[in-house]
């Protein structure tokens, strides 16, 4: 009997949040490209998801962060969560200043601020992610 081996892409998502709203970005590329996403992408090697995390914020929304500051959500590997193959992605949760402005950059199309509580679906598994830290964020919505 022969085993088959799949291949395993792992990934870190940020959900980084300013007042009551998170920011999200349009998705340049597919696949689901024009929809809201989570910033985020692969973890390259020789690099923990924790700083993958915070360089692909920066790299999509101008948004600086320390790594330190990110709070891990959780790991969410269903094996249908992108319709590309096998993705595993670590999850982090950072708060930053009300003053915290952002700009689209790298693979993002546009980059905008949306209520915590009304994101509306967003591409892959990203709403359930964002519905996590929503209850594990502390500050009043």
């Amino acid at each position: 009997m022969t085993e088959a081996i799949e291949t395993i892409r792992y990934t870190a998502d940020v959900v980084c949040i300013r007042g009551g709203a998170v920011l999200l970005i349009e998705r340049g590329w597919p696949p689901h490209k024009g929809r809201l996403a989570l910033p985020g992408g692969h973890v390259d090697p020789g690099e923990t998801s924790r700083a993958a995390a915070a360089r692909e914020l920066l790299e999509e929304t101008g948004v600086h962060v320390d790594a330190d500051d990110l709070t891990l959500i959780g790991i969410y590997d269903a094996p249908d969560r992108d319709p590309r193959g096998r993705y595993v992605t670590a999850a982090y949760l950072v708060t930053v200043p009300d003053n915290t402005t952002a700009h689209a950059g790298d693979d993002a199309a546009a980059v905008r601020w949306v209520p915590l509580t009304d994101t509306g679906s967003l591409a892959f598994d990203h709403s359930e992610i964002v519905a996590t830290a929503r209850h594990r964020h502390t500050s009043p919505f």
